[in-house]
């Protein structure tokens, strides 16, 4: 829907990634890896990742939506489906797969479902579900996480805060997806001079990683309302101080944007506080984390954002931010609608095919104002449905 969607209209999201230096006012241009498979073609491979608990539902219903919206517009999607996460390790062993990997890159993009559940919560590290997921970033080189938080005015009243404080909210935060202390090394398990049981890990970036992530951001704010928050922990962390040296001296390139710095414990605070102040957010691995989840919560529920991750080249890769939620899982209970916008930032930034994605987007925002809620959503006086709100949506996009 459009009051979720308004960032980035002009310009594919790789073509973000690719942009490198350019002056102020500058038009964005297309690149060759912005879109893999020609317009002309219109048909385009997908690789689809259900993974683990509500995952595999809510993938489903996203599928079918999308070649709904595609057959509409004349586009023919190809679908491959994929083990990923513990559906992965049950049957191969392994939380990724050489072969998913291998089919992840080779198609047009992604679509993932949701991975992990108590079932591995006791696995070693390398036979986790979410090892799987951090292999799968770091594999297809997508470095750079966009996650939108909208409170729109269907849902305002689902906000855990005031409706004057979530009513209007728009946020985006850009978070570096593929460096920081998740991936750093040194890491592991040791023993201290006291022969106490340690474990250890390193936040760490290069001037490369914070620059790249840096001007991703400073795109994304360019075309939504100019502003930039760059969240950092610089007054305690060397890594905090170096990420803040260099966004500073990125913001020269982007005259037009106007930027500040908070520490991250103050942005946790504002953004329950007073939430409306971000446009974009900007931050390492670990805060963004963390940030967008609690951003996430004051639209109402985590069940409603879609994500998009994108690197220099190759296919992005397009998920809800969710978890696998594997307490409901077939139930009936899951919000589909997080994939289905996800499905629909695929069309429009992973393929160019904005058409489509304004028939899934037109359709979200419809099955919405018609009343019609899952039980994350559901307030007195709106109809409570499971998977029937695919049909609603399916519906929409037909007319």
């Amino acid at each position: 829907h459009s009051a979720m969607m308004t960032q980035l209209q002009a310009t594919p999201l790789r073509t973000l990634a690719l942009s490198g230096r350019r002056g102020a006012g500058a038009a964005a241009r297309p690149t060759a890896g912005s879109v893999r498979c020609s317009a002309a073609a219109r048909s385009y491979s997908i690789t689809l990742l259900p993974g683990d608990g509500i995952g595999p539902e809510v993938v489903a219903v996203a599928k079918d939506v999308l070649s709904v919206a595609g057959s509409k517009e004349g586009v023919e999607l190809r679908f491959r489906e994929m083990l990923m996460g513990g559906a992965a390790l049950d049957a191969a062993g392994v939380p990724l797969p050489d072969e998913t990997l291998a089919a992840a890159r080779a198609s047009d993009a992604i679509l993932l479902g949701a991975i992990g559940g108590y079932k591995w919560d006791n696995n070693e590290k390398h036979l986790k579900p979410e090892t799987g997921l951090l292999n799968i970033r770091a594999g297809l080189g997508v470095f750079a996480n966009l996650r939108p938080a909208t409170v729109l005015p269907q849902l305002v009243d689902a906000s855990t805060l005031k409706k004057e404080v979530a009513e209007g909210v728009d946020i985006m935060v850009v978070r570096e997806l593929t460096g920081g202390i998740y991936f750093g090394k040194p890491r592991g398990f040791g023993t201290n001079d006291k022969g106490e049981e340690t474990g250890f890990n390193t936040e760490i970036y290069s001037a490369a990683e914070i620059d790249r992530i840096a001007r991703v951001a400073f795109e994304v704010a360019r075309k939504r309302g100019g502003k930039l928050c760059s969240v950092d922990k610089a007054n305690v962390l060397e890594a905090s101080m170096l990420w803040r040296k260099r966004v500073t001296a990125i913001a020269s390139e982007f005259p037009d944007v106007e930027l500040s710095h908070m520490y991250v414990d103050n942005a946790a605070m504002q953004l329950v506080r007073n939430p409306k102040q971000f446009d974009t957010i900007v931050t390492n691995n670990i805060f963004g984390d963390i940030l967008s989840d609690e951003a996430s919560m004051i639209t109402g529920s985590i069940g409603m954002l879609p994500s998009a991750s994108v690197g220099e080249s190759g296919p992005g890769l397009f998920e809800p931010i969710h978890g696998s939620a594997p307490d409901i899982a077939g139930q009936d209970k899951a919000n589909p609608l997080a994939t289905i916008l996800s499905a629909a930032m695929l069309l429009k930034y992973g393929l160019g095919v904005e058409s489509a994605a304004k028939r899934i987007e037109a359709a979200v925002t419809e099955t919405l104002d018609n009343g019609f809620r899952t039980g994350d959503i559901y307030s007195p006086g709106t109809n409570y449905v499971g998977r029937e709100i695919e049909c609603r949506c399916f519906c929409q996009i037909n007319n």
